[in-house]
């Protein structure tokens, strides 16, 4: 039903969005159209190159627990 458009039916769609929106805001609808898709694009390539392959978990060493030192017992000298 939809398949396929003849020269008529484009023509009279071209037609009613003229007479719906004006022959001066057509432009300008068509300019957004443009800067959105250039916007689009252009914001999946950005995204593509910051793309960073997923990294896996590093595991960490085991680190031994470091005992407290002792300290020496200290002599007291009695200065005479």
């Amino acid at each position: 039903m939809f398949g396929r458009f003849g020269w008529a039916e484009i023509l009279v769609i071209v037609v009613l969005v003229v007479i719906l929106f004006g022959h001066n805001k057509i432009p300008g609808m068509m300019k957004n159209l443009a800067d959105g898709l250039n916007v689009f694009k252009k914001e999946l390539k950005t995204e593509e190159k910051t793309e960073e392959p997923v990294k896996k978990p590093v595991a960490k060493k085991a680190v031994a627990k470091k005992k407290p030192v002792k300290k020496a017992p200290v002599k007291k000298t009695t200065k005479k």
